[in-house]
């Protein structure tokens, strides 16, 4: 398994670069009205407006202003085009499968951790993008972004 690895307040998790669309470097986010709380708002990536996550909450990190020097990883969430602003996107890895701890045995109620990898500086904890969206978020996100197209402001 290839995993992205990112650095937000000086802890590492780990991305499926399989997933991975891009990195990019950090860009203005433009709120959108009737977003979930996930939802940082939205920037547009080659002419395609995207959603861009606050996964700062669902990692338990404080809230902190966009930097310049901040990255954006556009990757796929399930069947949607997700970015995640990261404060550095470090390397991509090759893992073994002896490197990779399975995450319900380790933390069995935690679904959005897809494993935990063992590098030789440390622990990386693998993200599953797919599940950072839950049922109702979106679904609150596909309404704002179709209110957003309505309004002309998207693809």
């Amino acid at each position: 398994m290839d995993v992205l690895v990112v650095d937000m307040d000086g802890q590492r998790y780990g991305f499926p670069a399989a997933g991975v669309r891009e990195v990019l470097q950090a860009v203005t986010v433009t709120p959108l009205p009737s977003a979930p709380p996930i939802v940082e708002g939205v920037v547009d990536v080659r002419g395609e407006v995207l959603p861009v996550l606050d996964v700062r909450r669902r990692f338990r990190h404080p809230a902190r202003p966009l930097s310049a020097s901040d990255h954006l990883v556009a990757a796929w969430a399930g069947e949607r085009v997700v970015v995640v602003r990261v404060e550095r996107a470090l390397d991509r890895v090759r893992l073994e499968p002896r490197q990779v701890e399975e995450a319900r045995r380790v933390v069995p109620e935690e679904t959005r951790v897809a494993g935990i990898a063992r590098l030789p500086d440390g622990l990386v904890l693998i993200h599953h993008l797919g599940s950072f969206l839950e049922v109702g978020e979106g679904e609150a996100l596909d309404a704002a972004l179709a209110g957003l197209r309505a309004a002309g402001g998207g693809a």
